[in-house]
């Protein structure tokens, strides 16, 4: 791959960090609010709040997996095999790691496991 989409996708890869640590952060904080904000109410708002804590921590759950994500096309980027599919090994096309800059296969390794876990 050439220098020039390298450097385009590692500055990409890091602005989704960027942007995904600060979601985490006011997930974080706006969790925080809810969390203190509870005092004795009737079950209706128990429960309402506790759909809020879920909603919240899902939220995180899948930034949190999409920053580990992140954080090895950066590694693969340094090791100099960034853009290669796990799986197969072929080049990942250059259209679809500027849609998902951290694509981990090609298309055709993600459609067959997508296929698989059916």
């Amino acid at each position: 791959m050439d220098q020039k989409f390298l450097g385009r996708m590692e500055k990409s890869l890091g602005d989704l960090k960027a942007e995904i640590i600060s979601n985490l952060i006011a997930s974080s904080e706006d969790f925080k609010e809810i969390v203190e904000g509870m005092d004795p109410k009737d079950l209706a708002d128990i429960a309402s709040d506790d759909i809020d804590r879920k909603m919240i921590e899902a939220i995180g759950a899948q930034d949190l997996k999409r920053l580990k994500l992140i954080e090895s096309a950066l590694t693969r980027i340094q090791q100099g095999k960034y853009g290669l599919c796990m799986k197969c090994g072929k080049r990942i096309p250059k259209d679809r790691l500027e849609a998902i800059p951290y694509a981990l296969m090609c298309i055709e390794c993600k459609t067959a496991e997508e296929r698989r876990n059916r």
